[in-house]
């Protein structure tokens, strides 16, 4: 009886957490944007000034439209030579223009509609050698980093683990890598959870001997 209490308990939880989570997050983000933006609508053009209930959700809805109207803007050619004009300006700006360049650029790389972030992902042997981690290729080796590595390089990013938006930047030689069949949303869900959500295919394997499988496979195909 107790075990079955306490195995029912455990599948409630289990079932419970993702979706509280998720409300609350969606319930905090709603909340957040709304206290930033219902300020700046006019008290004339704000429908919560005219009605007896507040509207939640009404400053992402601003928020989206304005965003939405920035882009088109953008996309234009007054959009874009206005759009110069500020960025010229603020290049003028010592401390704000390596902020502003800073940002730009992972704005740039998050969003972009090209897919220009990770291309795949692969097993790189790091930190020591005989342990694996997890690696999103970005791009190859340019400029003086090739010359000095002096061969096919490529930059790995093995990000750390439940937090994937830091980790480490390495460049280590394409041949001393090893392509993994997952998608990058696998390899994701797999750091996030500390390795307990895995792929299915991998999940079903020896891991000492899908390594090895790997290797072969890459030494073939070299």
């Amino acid at each position: 009886m107790f075990r079955w209490l306490r195995n029912s308990l455990l599948t409630g939880i289990v079932v419970a957490l993702p979706v509280t989570v998720t409300i609350w997050l969606i319930y905090t983000f709603v909340n957040f944007v709304d206290r930033v933006i219902k300020p700046l609508i006019p008290a004339q053009y704000n429908p919560e000034s005219y009605l007896p209930f507040a509207l939640p959700g009404l400053g992402v809805v601003v928020a989206v439209v304005g965003l939405t109207l920035l882009g088109a803007l953008a996309a234009n050619f007054f959009g874009r030579t206005l759009i110069g004009v500020g960025e010229r300006l603020l290049n003028t700006v010592p401390l704000v223009r390596n902020v502003y360049g800073a940002i730009k650029q992972i704005a740039e790389t998050v969003f972009s509609s090209r897919q220009q972030s990770f291309q795949e992902v692969v097993l790189v042997e790091f930190p020591t050698k005989g342990s694996y981690a997890i690696g999103f290729v970005t791009a190859a080796a340019q400029g003086e980093i090739k010359d000095d590595i002096g061969e096919d390089a490529i930059g790995i990013f093995v990000p750390t683990t439940p937090n994937p938006t830091s980790g480490f930047l390495l460049y280590t030689p394409r041949e001393r890598i090893m392509p993994l069949d997952m998608s990058v949303e696998e390899a994701a869900k797999m750091i996030i959870s500390f390795g307990l959500v895995t792929p299915e295919g991998l999940a079903r394997a020896d891991v000492p001997e899908y390594i090895r499988k790997k290797a072969e496979k890459r030494t073939r195909t070299d």
